[in-house]
This record gives C-alpha cells, structure tokens and sequence, in this order.
C-alpha cells in the first residue's frame, strides 16, 4: 500500500519554471537552422537562378546528366543545347548545372551538389575500393 501513495503523492519543488526559461532554446534552434541551413540555401538558388538567368546563345554548359552542350536557342524554360555536329537537345534551364569555359573545357561555375548526393558517392565510391 507504501508504494500507492507515493505514486499518487503530488511533486515536490517548484511547478516547473518560467515559460521564457523554455522558450530561449527553441529561439536558439530555431536560430542555428536559419543561419546553418535555411540562409545557405536561399543563397544557392539565388546565385543558380542568376547564372541561369544571364545564359546566352554560344555558351557551353555541363547539364545534370553530364552533357557537354552548346546553347543553340533560348526559349521560356528550356534550352536548346548543340551536342553535336547535326545533334540538337531540349532540356529545361533547370538541368543545366554548370558554365564552361569555351577553350579548355574547364569548369568555371557549378551548382552546388545536395548533401544526399555527395554522402552517396562517397559510399559508392567506399564499396569500390
């Protein structure tokens, strides 16, 4: 019978604290994943959205398949990429990932890869050793 009223006893000490005492390390969560996550990615799509925006005809560009492509043709939201002599592609603005520098095919401007993306090909690339 001991251990009933000691269920049904009522807590001792004070009833819990201040409710701002609970809320400061919500707001400081709430911080850290605007600044670390939320902030950083805004600024991706901004900056992909601008390298986008200034494409032109006569630009080489890597697609997110790995297409090496020269832009024939603009449209609204797609791309008309020569890959080929006589080979044409319409892919989306969305697909392209990066800008080429015309003379030595070097990389100059690539969009950033997800996390996801990077943490498979480092397993992938694990297995295959």
């Amino acid at each position: 019978m001991n251990w009933i009223t000691f269920a049904m006893a009522q807590p001792s000490g004070e009833g819990g604290g201040s409710p701002l005492s609970m809320l400061i390390p919500i707001l400081g969560m709430l911080a850290i994943f605007y600044f670390l996550l939320i902030r950083p990615q805004q600024k991706r799509q901004k900056e992909t959205k601008t390298m986008i925006g200034a494409l032109k005809s006569g630009d080489r560009v890597l697609t997110t398949s790995g297409i090496y492509g020269t832009i024939a043709g603009v449209k609204d939201n797609s791309f008309i990429l020569k890959i080929a002599d006589n080979v044409k592609v319409e892919v989306l603005k969305s697909a392209v990932s990066g800008v080429v520098e015309k003379a030595t095919s070097k990389l100059l401007w690539r969009a950033p890869a997800p996390a996801v993306i990077l943490i498979c090909r480092a397993a992938r690339a694990s297995r295959l050793r």
